[in-house]
């Protein structure tokens, strides 16, 4: 066996840093995906209140030299930098205004000599001392924020294009309401008219038929006097039935004893006459119209319906000369 062989560390060690290399890395992996970014929380801006600075001038032991005035050395005095005072509640967010530049006037230096100076002590005042005598308001800056512009231009617009808009729409309706009523209007007074129309139409046929009625009326009634008095003037007989025939004075009809000889007891015998009446009804001619089949009856019956007389018979109101179909009916004793 020879020394490198001795010196090679087995294939086991070798696989086993191996696996656990890529564990070691597999895990890191999985533990930057699963990782989350934390969200930076931006903090809220605190308005930093104003800090008040008071002046005070030791008491001077002697009188102060006179200085020589040197305006060649000019010396800008600085602002002190404000300190922020703890604060115990958080006020709420406001838009912190810009920061504007304090010019500080520039005043000469007066140059003392260095045994007799009296130095100015700044002082920074954190809270309020009640031993104190209080700053008037004015020497003492207020903070006021700006209060902030809106701009209300296109709310305006938009107000203003809404009314427009409501007014239009207001007129249109208006416009459209008169147009439907002068509509209605149109359409009552085209009913108006028709209904006007056809009353004069209704009126003027009643009126008309009223007319030919009276017309026919007139006609008829004319007609009929002229028929009247052509009959008045004429003897041409009328044919009327027994039944419009009204008796002034009724014949008495009986059977005869001569006649019984040749018929049966029992019998009824029938003849039919047709009687000739005259203008005041009395009976001009009698004639057997159908004989009973006993001569002696029916010339019996011709002999006394003659006995008998008529109302006069009339037509249209006027007397005429009638023809009168009478049956008569004889029971055999």
């Amino acid at each position: 066996m020879s020394s490198t062989e001795l010196d090679a560390p087995p294939i086991r060690s070798i696989l086993l840093a191996i696996i656990t290399v890529v564990g070691l890395h597999l895990l890191t992996a999985f533990a930057l995906v699963t990782i989350k970014t934390p969200t930076i929380k931006p903090e809220p801006e605190t308005e930093t209140p104003p800090v008040e600075i008071q002046f005070v001038t030791l008491p001077t032991k002697s009188a102060a030299p006179k200085a020589e005035v040197l305006p060649q050395e000019v010396s800008v005095q600085k602002p002190a930098q404000p300190t922020v005072e703890p604060q115990s509640t958080t006020l709420p967010k406001t838009e912190t205004p810009p920061k504007q530049r304090v010019e500080t006037p520039i005043e000469p230096v007066v140059k003392k000599k260095a045994t007799e100076a009296v130095p100015v002590i700044a002082t920074e005042q954190n809270a309020p001392d009640s031993s104190q005598k209080p700053l008037p308001e004015q020497a003492v800056p207020k903070k006021t924020s700006p209060e902030p512009i809106v701009d209300t231009s296109a709310a305006d617009e938009r107000r203003k294009e809404a009314a427009a808009q409501a007014k239009k729409s207001a007129q249109d309706a208006e416009a459209k309401a008169a147009e439907i009523e002068k509509a209605k209007l149109k359409e009552a007074e085209l009913k108006a008219a028709r209904a006007a129309q056809e009353a004069r139409r209704v009126a003027n046929a009643k009126a008309a038929a009223q007319a030919k009625a009276a017309k026919d009326a007139a006609e008829a009634a004319a007609r009929a006097k002229a028929e009247a008095e052509a009959a008045a003037q004429s003897n041409e007989p009328v044919s009327f039935t027994a039944s419009a025939a009204n008796w002034a004075s009724a014949p008495n009809f009986s059977f005869p004893e001569r006649a019984a000889r040749r018929a049966r007891s029992g019998d009824t015998l029938n003849v039919v006459l047709v009687l000739r009446v005259n203008k005041q009804g009395g009976i001009d001619s009698v004639s057997v119209a159908q004989s009973s089949g006993n001569s002696l009856l029916d010339r019996e019956a011709q002999r006394q319906v003659r006995s008998g007389k008529f109302k006069p018979f009339t037509k249209n109101g006027v007397p005429v000369v009638g023809n009168v179909t009478l049956p008569i009916s004889y029971a055999v004793p």
